[in-house]
């Protein structure tokens, strides 16, 4: 049985994990008091740092919302530089910088596609503060964004941004392994702003995603509408947090899917995307960058693209600018 089924349900297998979890959540608050106390350092930089994360285990839409997050400071002034654990990757040495042509299996999936939709100096590495401090060396950024991270008490943050899934949001409300928690939802009330991947409560912010034309893999300025494969059967392939809320996305657009569900970050080879037949094969984004070297002209990836309310950018601002003032000592309004 998957622990998914476990965590976000009732289910009673687990019950006898519940004391387990109490000694996660007992060794985690020990840890951020650790910090707090200055047991553990915690590393000041001279910019602000906006730490986007989660509460739970895997994939909510961190990383489209990192991407919302650049293009939109960009475009209010701001420099920001992105920095990433680089999961799964594989680099000797750390930190490494990323680049829209970096290598996956050395750096990790999700930065190269932030590095691809937003020409932001982008820095991968275990130990955040690492990367930090190479983008602060190497390039003129007055910000700093952390893609994951709100479990790093490492690095100082100004201001923190959880990120949760409508559908799931926290399983069953018990830590890990007895649910899906990273830390105990008391967590929430040192947040900053709660965004939700779909509808939100009270005192949450709703990113919707936008569907764009289904890209080419094997030529990025080949494109096509969804909806020109409606009513076809199509091979779906997702190897991310959540792979059936893709596969419904593309059902609710009218496509018949032969499904191919991998675990999360995976490592693909061309037989995983390679099938006896004709029919076009349609994946992530986060997928096709892994698969580009070996894909074919029948394999697609569908992009999407985060869209936040207008409030969620007005209070963004305002709590940079008060950060601005306090930071040069003038007073606020």
């Amino acid at each position: 049985m998957k622990l998914d089924t476990i965590w976000y349900s009732n289910h009673p297998l687990g019950l006898p994990l519940v004391p387990v979890s109490w000694l996660f959540c007992a060794a985690v608050n020990l840890r951020k008091q650790a910090y707090q106390r200055g047991l553990l350092k915690v590393h000041q930089v001279q910019v602000p740092v906006i730490i986007v994360g989660n509460l739970t285990v895997g994939g909510t839409g961190k990383t489209p919302l990192v991407i919302w997050l650049a293009q939109f400071l960009k475009q209010h002034g701001y420099k920001p530089g992105i920095v990433s654990r680089g999961y799964k990757g594989r680099a000797q040495t750390w930190p490494q910088p990323v680049y829209p042509n970096s290598d996956p299996h050395l750096v990790g999936d999700e930065p190269i596609l932030i590095a691809r939709h937003t020409g932001c100096p982008i820095a991968a590495a275990p130990h955040r503060v690492q990367a930090v401090q190479h983008l602060l060396e190497q390039y003129d950024c007055n910000l700093i964004i952390s893609d994951d991270g709100l479990q790093h008490y490492a690095l100082h943050r100004n201001l923190e941004i959880a990120v949760i899934d409508d559908i799931r949001r926290y399983g069953n409300h018990r830590c890990l392994p007895a649910g899906p928690l990273r830390e105990p939802l008391s967590r929430l009330t040192q947040i900053h702003f709660i965004v939700t991947k779909g509808a939100a409560l009270e005192h949450e912010f709703s990113m919707q995603y936008d569907l764009k034309p289904l890209h080419s893999l094997t030529n990025d300025n080949l494109t096509q509408p969804l909806s020109a494969l409606r009513g076809q059967t199509v091979h779906a392939v997702a190897g991310i947090g959540h792979p059936a809320r893709f596969f419904n996305r593309l059902r609710d657009h009218g496509l018949k899917l032969r499904c191919h569900e991998f675990p999360d970050h995976h490592y693909y080879t061309a037989t995983d995307i390679q099938f006896e037949d004709n029919l076009p094969v349609i994946m992530t984004e986060k997928d096709a960058v892994k698969c580009q070297p070996f894909a074919g002209p029948q394999h697609w990836y569908l992009p999407i693209e985060a869209r936040l309310p207008n409030d969620f950018g007005k209070q963004l601002l305002d709590k940079l600018n008060q950060l601005k003032k306090l930071r040069y000592g003038q007073k606020t309004a």
